[in-house]
Formats: structure tokens, C-alpha cells, sequence
């Protein structure tokens, strides 16, 4: 495994995280709880310490599923890093709300003060507002409210997640210098943080937890024209019909730059590109079984050829064919 330092928290967390949304079992199809608990087990054991959720998955279920787990692992005397996040009172809140709208004082501590119970911890390492608007930038209750909680030793670093295609919302936010880390949707095919996201995290040393690095699985190549979703999966109204064709068209592009179908392969080739950019930390692909954590972690196995299937060229390539599509 590989391990960078998160931004200015300087937490050394590994290159690869869990991300913890499909083991909430509410949004991504049926999920077993027995394959939630192996796989978390069999990720830990690969050298992954950053583990990701929230407090709407599942409606805390996938928090309860981590603590469970930190509990079985206590007496092997290793670091796990918990981020979690706070859901606004509506979703999503408008553009012309106030944070004091979606996150007030009392929702800030009670949802802190469940998690926390949730996750069977004293502290959360990170605590995240689960959505940022571009008009809260000068609002400062919520932030006040994470600093008394941070004196409290509830928290210890706080940052927000931005809507999808919608990171520059958090472009002044960055400038007041409140949060530590921004997580937000970056890979092959969602490239936008690269213009202005990307640099200005870079400036201010702001940690980026780069999510849906497969693009809901779509780049691991296991979508064709017969995919169909169960009811329960939140893919169903996104990737069908012409959203099935128009992504699976997408993929196809990138399996002839990176020259493979083989799924492990094109899952190694997604996460090394996001990884490849200099402004992340972290990527947290969602992991719901013991096999996709050995394959998101496979790009780091001594054995793994990663710059023959992902070299600078590739990288380029990809690079270049979304400046393409979006001119």
C-alpha cells in the first residue's frame, strides 16, 4: 500500500480508502452485512487505514457496520482513520439557502454525538458537511459549532463534500481557511477539479478525497446493454437507457487507450489515473466484498506492472480525450 499525508492535517493515510456508501445497504441493491464486515476485514488487512461513510448511509447503518469491525480489530494495535459526514435537513439545499438552514447548531451536535455512538469511538478523525453551497462561504455558525466540538475532543479535522460537477462552489470556502479536506467526484470521465478545484487545493494545502473514482462501477468494464438495476439501486435512474448506452460508449474509449478489457486492469488503470494527480490524497472507491477490495488494491501489489498499463502516455491520453468532449 502507499501512504500520503492528507493535506494540512498531515494524517498518513493510504493512497486507497473504503468507501463505506454501498455497505449502508439502502441505495446500491441488496447487500449482505456478512460480506460488509469481510470485506472491510480483508481491506484493513491489504494496508488500507482510511475508511469513509456517512451518517445517511444506511441511515447509519454502514457507521454501526465500521464500529462492529473496529471493535474485532482493537488489540491489533493499528491506526484506522474514520471520516465520516453530517446530511443537511434538506437535499439538496438550495443555492439561496444559509448553512444555518441546513446545518444548525443542534443538528451539527446531535448527528457528531450518533456517529459517534454509531462508530463506537471517542473522536472522528474527520467530520464532514455532507453538501456546500456556494452562499454559505461567509456563514459561520456551522464552522464555530465543529471548533467547539474540536475543543471537546469529539472531532479533530473538519472539511466538506461539494455536489457532483459542482466543486467551485467550494473555491471561496477554501480561502477562509476553515476546512482541511474537500471530497469531491474525480475520474477518467468527471475531470472538471482539474481547472480550478485542483490548483487552488494546492495552494492552500487542502486535503482532496477524490470519490466514484469507477464511476459507479462503470469503468470496471462490467456493464453491458443487458445491465439492469434492482429498485434499490440509485444506478437505475442513472445508468439506463441512453445512460446506459452514452457510458458504456465512454467506456469503451477508455479500454482502447489503456488496451485491456480485463476488469482488474481497467480498475487499476481508473485508480491510478485518479491518483496521479498530485492534489489528491486519497481515492475511496466503494468496496462491498472481499474480492473488490483485493482489486482496488491491487495497483500497489509488488507483482502489479502499474507504469506499463497506466504510463505517463496513457495518463495523457486520458487527460486529452475529456479536454476533447468538453470543447
Amino acid at each position: 500500500m502507499e501512504y500520503r499525508i492528507l493535506g494540512k492535517t498531515n494524517l498518513k493515510i493510504s493512497a486507497i480508502g473504503f468507501g463505506a456508501w454501498a455497505i449502508g445497504g439502502n441505495m446500491w441493491g441488496p447487500q449482505d452485512d456478512n460480506d460488509s464486515i469481510s470485506a472491510l476485514h480483508k481491506a484493513l488487512d491489504l494496508g488500507v487505514n482510511f475508511i469513509d461513510t456517512a451518517a445517511a448511509y444506511g441511515n447509519g447503518h454502514s457507521e454501526k457496520i465500521i464500529g462492529k469491525v473496529l471493535k474485532e480489530r482493537k488489540d491489533n494495535n493499528e491506526r484506522i482513520y474514520i471520516a465520516t459526514k453530517i446530511p443537511p435537513l434538506m437535499w439538496p439545499p438550495s443555492p439561496t439557502s444559509h448553512a444555518k438552514d441546513a446545518f444548525p447548531k443542534e443538528t451539527i451536535i446531535s448527528y457528531v454525538e450518533q456517529s459517534l455512538k454509531n462508530l463506537q469511538i471517542d473522536c472522528i478523525d474527520l467530520i464532514q458537511l455532507h453538501s456546500w453551497r456556494e452562499n454559505w462561504t461567509n456563514d459561520t455558525e456551522w464552522y464555530e459549532t465543529l471548533v467547539n466540538l474540536k475543543k471537546e475532543g469529539k472531532v479533530n479535522f473538519i472539511g466538506v463534500s461539494v455536489h457532483d460537477n459542482m466543486e467551485d462552489e467550494a473555491l471561496g470556502l477554501i480561502e477562509t481557511g476553515r476546512i482541511d479536506t474537500i471530497q469531491v467526484v474525480y475520474n477518467v470521465l468527471s475531470q472538471t477539479p482539474r481547472k480550478n478545484l485542483f490548483p487552488k487545493a494546492i495552494k492552500y494545502n487542502i486535503g482532496i478525497i477524490a470519490r466514484v473514482p469507477l464511476a459507479y462501477g462503470a469503468l470496471s468494464g462490467k456493464f453491458t446493454k443487458a445491465t439492469i438495476f434492482p429498485d434499490n439501486d440509485f444506478r437505475k435512474g442513472k445508468y439506463t437507457g441512453d445512460g446506459l448506452n452514452n457510458i458504456l460508449k465512454k467506456v469503451e474509449e477508455f479500454k482502447n487507450i489503456v488496451s485491456t478489457n480485463e476488469r482488474e486492469k481497467l480498475v487499476s488503470a481508473a485508480l491510478h489515473f485518479v491518483l496521479s494527480h498530485n492534489a489528491v490524497s486519497v481515492t475511496i472507491p466503494g468496496i462491498r466484498n472481499t474480492k473488490q477490495a483485493e482489486e482496488n488494491c491491487l495497483i500497489f501489489d509488488k507483482d502489479f506492472d502499474k507504469e506499463k498499463l497506466v504510463s505517463k502516455e496513457v495518463i495523457e491520453k486520458l487527460n486529452d480525450l475529456i479536454i476533447q468532449k468538453m470543447h
